[in-house]
């Protein structure tokens, strides 16, 4: 009998240790969470001063998987088993990343989702310092919209810190830039240990008192209700429609984790496996004479569920461009590049002015 009631005060002790250390956690990650405003001002870096004289421009927007989500891995989140490559792996990812910005330089902006900052999982590689050093001559911004102290998941390898967001680059100088901040969806404590969905905003003077409203989104994945999602894409399309409105030019590109509308494919998708979301962008969703812009012959998102294989991975299109009726899109075309250093592939627009 005193060996069992021995036995009892040990477990119970050992559970209001591990209880009182959950709570500590919970409290600790609850007071650290990161908690952006609505609207937020982003801080310009500026490379060179370049006012726009011209009419037409090169876009390429990229989700570059933080330089871990390259062909050859597969992700817990998706079904897989890692939670990150291993540290040759990631930094031949980001080499290739830069050299692949490097070579593309008739592009005019640049916009970038999924850049680490100070992160674990990338082994605290400051990945906005590779980008700059590769794209010298143009001036950016960055946005945070993971930043987590500890992420505890997978419990065999936890992510740990998280410090990532977005950027976007520009040949000229902007005005102004701004995050913007999507709506919250999963409750606490899920919350604090989640992305801060947001797009950033560059402004650029156009001359006779119009503007050009450059926007870089990142939409929230791994939700599959539709209504959910229509409230976050509201934000973004009433910030589209004033500008507009106002007089002034709109381009919206991104990772929107949604199939844009009217989506085909042709020439055999490039050889991928075509899936359709689960999610979608509605037909409806701005009036008539916006333009939805997206290559058709190549996904931009590959399924990382497991390695990546041509034809067997799952593959769709989420990342794409939307542009005001004052803009006429001259080409688009998603670059397929095989998700060989992340797990989705650049899109490029082409677009002139009216």
């Amino acid at each position: 009998m005193k060996i069992l009631k021995t036995m009892l005060h040990i477990i119970i002790g050992t559970l209001i240790v591990l209880v009182f250390l959950v709570g500590a956690f919970l409290f600790y990650i609850n007071y650290t969470d990161y908690l952006p405003e609505p609207t937020e001002e982003l801080q310009i870096i500026h490379k060179r001063n370049r006012i726009i004289t011209n009419q037409s421009f090169e876009l390429v927007s990229w989700n570059i998987g933080y330089a871990g989500l390259g062909k050859e891995m597969d992700f817990f989140y998706d079904g897989g088993t890692r939670s990150k490559t291993t540290q040759g792996e990631t930094r031949r990812y980001m080499d290739g990343i830069a050299a692949f910005l490097r070579s593309n330089p008739d592009v005019d902006f640049w916009l970038l989702q999924e850049v680490d900052f100070h992160s674990k999982r990338t082994y605290f590689m400051d990945q906005s310092i590779d980008i700059a050093h590769s794209l010298p001559e143009y001036n950016y911004v960055s946005a945070v919209n993971y930043r987590v102290p500890f992420v505890p998941v997978p419990l065999s390898s936890p992510m740990g810190k998280v410090d990532a967001g977005m950027m976007s680059l520009s040949k000229f100088t902007p005005r102004m830039s701004r995050r913007y901040a999507y709506p919250l969806f999963a409750g606490w404590p899920d919350r604090m240990f989640l992305l801060d969905r947001c797009f950033i905003e560059l402004r650029f003077n156009m001359g006779e008192g119009r503007e050009l409203v450059l926007l870089n989104t990142h939409n929230t994945a791994y939700v599959e209700d539709q209504k959910l999602m229509d409230l976050e894409l509201k934000v973004i399309h009433d910030k589209m429609l004033r500008e507009y409105e106002s007089g002034n030019y709109v381009i919206a590109g991104g990772d929107w984790n949604m199939n844009p509308p009217g989506l085909v494919t042709t020439n055999g998708y490039g050889g991928h496996r075509f899936v359709e979301n689960a999610v979608k962008i509605s037909e409806d969703f701005l009036p008539t004479g916006w333009k939805f812009s997206f290559g058709k012959s190549a996904p931009t998102n590959r399924d990382v569920s497991k390695a990546y294989i041509k034809g067997n991975n799952p593959t769709t299109t989420i990342d794409y461009f939307i542009s005001s009726p004052n803009i006429t899109v001259l080409d688009v075309e998603t670059i397929d590049l095989g998700f060989e250093h992340s797990d989705h592939n650049p899109v490029r627009l082409k677009v002139i002015l009216q």
